[in-house]
């Protein structure tokens, strides 16, 4: 949602909402107010460290300040410790830094640097503040959950070199931290190369506790600018500006700062990476740009501090509403990463430049580095480090140390339909009586702020939401859900039990005063839960309860929104720095955290809203962190319904699958703005692409629900909708892969195909899950056809015809606004239901069908996953996980369990395969079928636990010829096996 809205907005507000909305009929829409928001040079610590990183570069004889003590090293257990030395003042002045490199069983090393004199208390803090008074080092609390087993095998070289330290660990040794004592650096080597370089060009700089010497007031009138000019000389190194090290003012807000300066920053290389992706969330390409200027690039870094950004701009670094500090670096044969775990404002700037091996050698190809600049605001450095060497391995160890994403109910993976908002509960039966009219599927219907009585979460307006008990048994009779914003303000107001409870059990975050900060939001004057709190989490589930949370039903789940923190009255939008939550951290130590612990928090609440009933979660945030991805969906926010928009939503959406979170999408339409027919209609077309799959519009947009273009619009996104619920099957298998190895959902072309150099930067088409579904959205205006680049020798078939194309290079497909451009790759085996049905649940027992698609040898595998869809039984086996294979030299298509069941089964297991004895495979269909097979009529079946009679079958195949580009393809019907059950159908 957008920052100003709300019926309760004071009066000048409203005033200026309807100059604003009279503006718009004369004039473009207005976008993001750069104002609001800080660049790098209105944020001191960034400020800083860029100068410090410039006079570095500007330096010849630069010589970074940092040492190991080679005195102070120990290695035990996998564990390497020792003390980095800061010298200052010509060395007259030492500052001691604790250095611990923790090397993992999983093949990652962990770095982290602390700061001894703040580490034990021996400081003081300005203000009388009573905050913590070290670094703030409990993010990885939050953010990691696995993956930390320590590496028995991890050794100190024998060899010893003078100036430098190595380990050896990794799988068989082959990964190598190399470290050097002065200037401190390490270099991650793999089979003896480096991949990844700490503190090259020198640009370590941890902002070292010191005193604030107050001068007379006499003194700060004489003479202030050379004061500070000489201050800085003698405690800094060239590039330190004191003048925000004690406080710091934006927007008429200002931040008292009680440590003092404590910005941490590092350089990290990727010698002869070219390309480097992640770092969510911003509206940019998956191959980040450079940001120091010059043609094509940003003169910005790239920003992570979690904000309300009001029509976002495209093309931009600049922050957005979540923050994944997670990059990877990749090249042909090898992809490494880093994850840079700290929660505080943070800068990342990329540069990159070119070099060869030799630079006397005739021929010598040159190769890219890409050098990174990393600089946060507080915390300790705290660096894990990736060596890969396939794309597949980081995503698997990131996804251990934080979580994979969680396996959702099957309704969350269908079509959401919602708007700001569906003004009564009439309305949204309304609604939903004309999908059925109209025979459109979808699951979920959506309530944004509007449903509540006067913005106080957890009430119903008893006006326009009369009977919601009615509403919710409408929806339930389709197997609909409905889903409830619920956002972390709480309306500070009199007659309202949330907000006397929230006070009385002193559950809100304070200000730095250690009162109960009170700010602006939708409701007006608001407190906000804190959620580092765990007596504010056991208090937040005791709300979901049904008894408590009255008129909702088992089909509501839950949005939480603006929980960046969103604060219409705090600078940036957001909340002071230097509040304090639970623990006695500052804002500031912990602000990119704060929107997962509260839709975690929420997550938690309505798994079990009566006793003993746990079910799957739903919530979808806006916010988001490392480890978001375990217990929420997110969508990229306020967008426009711009065609712009609609390009730059898939590499958004791509990037934050490659970054741990792949339940991830994009409002179909455009938040803002009403697009035309055609843009929707595309928008609709490229939705189905998306994890997590919802249309949403503005309060003050028109009505745009599939059913309202009329024809033809209507009809072609009802097939769109279709083709998503046709194949929800290979989604939901696809999920499954997510939850269990890290893998995207939907992946880019790199992820695919981590060879192909032409293609590490394509991110205008994507690969579903492990299906060998090839996606290109139509984004341009008026296109009738696409451009779809394909990667290697495999024939590509059009999912709805059957036309080949085949060859690496980019191929022209037809793509009127009736067509969808979807490709299957050969070797592929996809799984589908094909009977149209009003929602998701009500095909939970409908007949599959099985897509095989034949391989340039004739071949061809795949897997299906299916459980109950709702409940956490899964865990106890309770889930059918077949694995098909096509045998060319046989011809023979088998179906056998993907992960072999236990020796005994449990009591879940057994009755779920139970539920499921009568589901069967309706039709299994051959795409690319051998000439040979023609004039043949049936084919040999054989399955497995059938009764005797039924063992050894046949069943009636037709073939069908291709012509031109069209491919050979068969169809076998009926062939009556069980989806859980072991088959064989002989095509020989």
């Amino acid at each position: 949602m957008a920052t100003l809205r709300g019926k309760t907005a004071p009066r000048w507000t409203a005033v200026f909402l309807l100059w604003t909305a009279l503006c718009c009929l004369f004039l473009p829409a207005v976008t993001v107010k750069h104002e609001n928001f800080k660049k790098c040079d209105q944020s001191g610590f960034c400020k800083r460290n860029r100068a410090f990183a410039d006079a570095a570069a500007a330096t010849a004889s630069w010589a970074s300040p940092y040492a190991l003590d080679p005195t102070t090293i120990t290695f035990e257990n996998g564990e390497l410790h020792a003390i980095v030395i800061k010298t200052l003042k010509d060395g007259q002045e030492k500052v001691r830094l604790p250095l611990t490199i923790t090397f993992l069983e999983s093949g990652v090393a962990r770095v982290t640097l602390d700061e001894e004199r703040r580490q034990k208390g021996d400081i003081t803090l300005r203000h009388d503040s009573k905050i913590r008074k070290e670094r703030y080092n409990e993010a990885g609390k939050w953010a990691l959950v696995g993956g930390l087993k320590v590496a028995d095998g991890a050794a100190l070289s024998e060899k010893a070199e003078d100036g430098y330290t190595s380990v050896f660990y990794g799988h068989g040794s082959k990964h190598q931290a190399v470290i050097q004592h002065a200037p401190f650096g390490i270099d991650f080597q793999r089979d003896g190369e480096t991949q990844v370089r700490f503190n090259e060009r020198g640009l370590l700089n941890l902002e070292h506790w010191r005193p604030k010497v107050e001068k007379p007031a006499e003194e700060k009138k004489k003479g202030e600018e050379e004061t500070q000019e000489e201050d800085k000389k003698e405690e800094e190194p060239v590039g330190e500006d004191e003048s925000t090290w004690w406080e710091e003012s934006f927007g008429g807000n200002t931040d008292s700062k009680p440590r003092g300066p404590e910005a941490i920053a590092l350089d990290v290389s990727f010698p002869g990476y070219e390309h480097v992706f992640g770092i969510p969330e911003h509206a940019t390409g998956l191959s980040l740009k450079t940001t120091r200027g010059g043609d094509g690039a940003y003169s910005e870094p790239y920003r992570l501090y979690n904000a309300d950004v009001f029509e976002y701009e495209m093309d931009s670094p600049m922050t957005l509403y979540g923050a994944i500090p997670f990059m990877q670096a990749h090249r042909k044969g090898s992809t490494v990463g880093v994850f840079w775990l700290n929660a505080a404002e943070t800068w990342i700037d990329v540069t990159k430049s070119k070099s060869t091996s030799n630079p006397l050698s005739l021929g010598t190809k040159s190769h890219t580095t890409t050098q990174t600049h990393w600089i946060s605001e507080s915390g300790l450095l705290d660096v894990f480090v990736f060596l890969g060497p396939t794309p597949q391995d980081l995503t698997r160890q990131y996804g251990e140390l934080t979580g994979y994403t969680a396996m959702p109910q099957s309704f969350a993976i269908a079509y959401h339909q919602c708007r700001w908002n569906y003004v009564t509960d009439e309305d949204v039966k309304d609604v939903d009586r004309k999908f059925d009219k109209f025979k459109i599927p979808y699951d979920v219907i959506w309530l944004d702020i509007e449903y509540t009585q006067e913005k106080k979460y957890f009430t119903w307006d008893p006006l326009t939401f009369v009977n919601p008990d009615k509403m919710h048994r409408q929806l339930a009779k389709s197997d609909r859900k409905l889903v409830a914003i619920i956002d972390p303000h709480i309306k500070n107001t009199n007659d309202y039990p949330v907000i006397d409870e929230l006070k009385k059990k002193d559950l809100a975050v304070r200000n730095k005063d250690g009162n109960q900060y009170e700010g602006w939001c939708w409701p007006g004057s608001s407190m906000w839960i804190d959620c580092f709190n765990p007596a504010a989490i056991s208090w937040w589930k005791e709300l979901f309860k049904y008894d408590r949370f009255k008129g909702t039903a088992p089909n509501t789940f839950i949005w939480n929104d603006m929980n960046e923190p969103s604060v219409f009255n705090g600078p940036e939008t957001t909340m002071p720095k230097d509040n304090i939550h639970f623990g006695g951290w500052e804002h500031r130590d912990v602000h990119n955290i704060n929107g997962m612990t509260f839709h975690n928090a929420t997550a938690q609440a309505i798994s079990e809203r009566k006793k003993g009933e746990l079910r799957r979660p739903f919530v979808l945030t806006r916010a988001f962190y490392s480890g978001s991805q375990r217990s929420a969906a997110m969508w990229t926010g306020d967008n426009l319904a711009e065609w712009s928009h609609l390009e730059a939503s898939i590499p958004m959406v791509l990037n934050q699958g490659i970054s741990g979170f792949p339940f991830a999408g994009a409002d179909v339409g455009g938040f803002f703005g009403n697009p035309s027919k055609e843009l929707l209609t595309r928008w609709y077309q490229t939705g189905i692409y998306y994890p997590f799959f919802r249309g949403h519009a503005h309060i003050d947009t028109r009505r745009r629900e599939p059913y309202v273009p009329g024809a033809p619009y209507t009809e072609i996104i009802t097939q769109a909708l279709r083709l998503r619920y046709q194949l929800l099957p290979a989604w939901y298998t696809a999920f499954h892969e997510a939850h269990t190895t890290g893998a995207p959902i939907i992946r880019p072309n790199f992820y695919v195909h981590p060879e192909d150099e032409r293609g590490f930067a394509v991110d205008d088409q994507l690969y579903i899950g492990s299906t060998g579904l090839l996606a290109k959205p139509v984004t341009k205006e008026g296109a009738t056809s696409v451009d779809v680049y394909l990667a290697d020798d495999q024939p590509y078939y059009d999912y709805f015809d059957f036309t080949t194309y085949e060859g690496p290079g980019t191929h022209t497909v037809p793509a009127p606004l009736e067509k969808i451009p979807l490709l299957m790759q050969g070797g592929h085996i996809i799984p589908r239901r094909d009977r149209p049905r009003r929602s998701s649940g009500l095909m939970k027992f409908d007949p599959f069908t099985l897509v095989v698609v034949l391989d340039k040898t004739g071949a061809a595998k795949g897997d299906m996953y299916v459980d109950d869809g709702e409940t956490f039984d899964y865990e106890a086996g309770a889930y059918i996980h077949r694995r098909f294979s096509f045998d060319a030299k046989r011809s023979i298509l088998t179906s056998t369990n993907a992960v072999p069941f236990g020796a005994k089964a449990t009591t879940k297991q057994e009755a779920y395969l139970k539920s499921m004895s009568k589901v069967r495979v309706e039709k299994v269909i051959i795409v690319g079928a051998a000439k040979s097979w023609k004039g043949k009529s049936e084919v040999a079946v054989m399955e497995e636990g059938a009764k005797e009679s039924a063992r050894r079958k046949t069943a009636a195949v037709e073939f069908h010829a291709g012509s031109g580009n069209t491919a050979n393809w068969a169809v076998v019907r009926d062939p009556k096996v069980g989806i859980g059950r072991g088959w064989k159908i002989d095509f020989s």
